[in-house]
This record gives structure tokens, sequence and C-alpha cells, in this order.
């Protein structure tokens, strides 16, 4: 299977449809996924001489924001949609 990586230009449009004044976070691991704050916009050449950006994040201890928000996870299908189990009726006391 191929992979495609996302451009510039494909990040750009992509983000150009967001609300322009929201922070950036970065999702990262879809093993235990957290959420990142975005510091830095780097860009360098790859081993091969193409030039590549980097998207880093901070390097303060709260750059890690915590667990990445459910509906997230499962929108990147990291995670399947979980529900609720079903409630069941509640016991009076002194029923058997």
């Amino acid at each position: 299977m191929a992979y495609t990586e996302v451009t510039v230009g494909d990040l750009i449009k992509l983000l150009s449809a967001c609300d322009r004044s929201a922070p950036v976070r970065q999702a990262m691991n879809p093993f235990f996924p957290m959420a990142h704050r975005l510091e830095r916009v780097v860009q360098a050449v790859d081993e091969t001489g193409q030039p590549v950006v980097y998207l880093a994040e901070g390097r303060n201890a709260d750059t890690q924001l915590g667990h990445l928000p459910p509906e997230v996870a499962v929108a990147l299908a990291w995670q399947a949609p979980v529900q609720a189990p079903p409630r069941r009726p509640r016991r009076i006391a002194g029923d058997q």
C-alpha cells in the first residue's frame, strides 16, 4: 500500500476551513492517544535533499495536555466508538 504524505499545500487547504483563532494541537500515539501543544514550525532538508517541514511540540512541562478527547480518537479511527453499558433497573433494599 502506497503512503502519501500531507504536503504544506494540503495542510493549508485543510486548515483554511478551520477557525483561525483556534489553537493547533497535535494528536500522537494511536495506542495511547495524547494531545500536545505545537510550538514551532521548522523547514529543513531531508536525507534525499528534498524540503520537509516539521511541526514541533514545545519543551515546557505542560506541552503534553493529556489524553486525546475520545471523539477525536474515534474520528481518527484510533479507537472504536464506545457506548455505555445498558442500565439495569435499580434494586430496592430488602428485595430479593
